[in-house]
């Protein structure tokens, strides 16, 4: 519900995973077949040599200093930058309002109420039922509108079902009080095979 953009993670992983494969295998296959380490000798060196030789030819006039460490340089602050700005996009996505509205009384101004309203008094209200073992609410900003995700995590026994209409319920009544239907994504966990499997039910 939040604004991590996953699928770039997912990318991002699946990339540095295959490298870090990929090194892998190659050191073990250095450290355990002749051959390879011959060909790496070899491969390095040439690969080396070519460096030199391309600092060498991009040399500035009268100077022993490559422009290519220029080139680098600028390279390595791009990376920067954009790791910078993947970071800054991981769990994007909180909401501070729930409500931001323009009064419609004679009295200019607006009508805020702030997300952490709803949160409390839903968790005030699900810390007291004794089929939960844990509940959590946070509001996120979804398509441009707040919205509510609820996890719960009911005990062993309890339908899924009925807890999840009851929240429906306590959701509802919220939405009377603050005068907005509020968008609402709800999450069961259960036990160990939470890791493993979930429910979601949106409303």
């Amino acid at each position: 519900m939040n604004g991590t953009p996953r699928a770039l993670n997912r990318v991002l992983l699946f990339i540095i995973g295959i490298k870090l494969l990929a090194v892998g295998l190659l050191l073990v296959l250095l450290a355990t077949v002749p051959a390879v380490a011959t060909w790496w000798h070899g491969w390095a060196a040439g690969v080396w040599a070519g460096a030199e030789d391309a600092f060498r030819q991009t040399r500035f006039p009268g100077r022993e200093e490559s422009w290519l460490w220029i080139v680098a340089g600028v390279v390595l602050v791009a990376i920067i930058v954009a790791m910078i700005a993947w970071l800054s996009q991981q769990g994007k996505g909180r909401a501070n309002l729930l409500v931001a509205s323009e009064d419609d009384s004679d009295v200019d101004g607006e009508v805020r109420i702030g997300g952490g309203v709803a949160e409390q008094a839903l968790r005030a209200a699900l810390s007291e039922r004794t089929d939960l073992a844990g509940a959590s609410v946070a509001t996120y900003e979804f398509r441009g509108q707040p919205g509510l995700r609820i996890r719960i995590q009911p005990r062993q026994g309890v339908a899924p079902h009925l807890l999840a209409a009851e929240v429906s319920q306590l959701v509802e009544a919220l939405d009377l009080v603050i005068g907005q239907k509020t968008p609402v994504l709800v999450h069961m966990v259960s036990g160990a095979r939470s890791r493993f499997t979930k429910a979601e039910r949106v409303r």
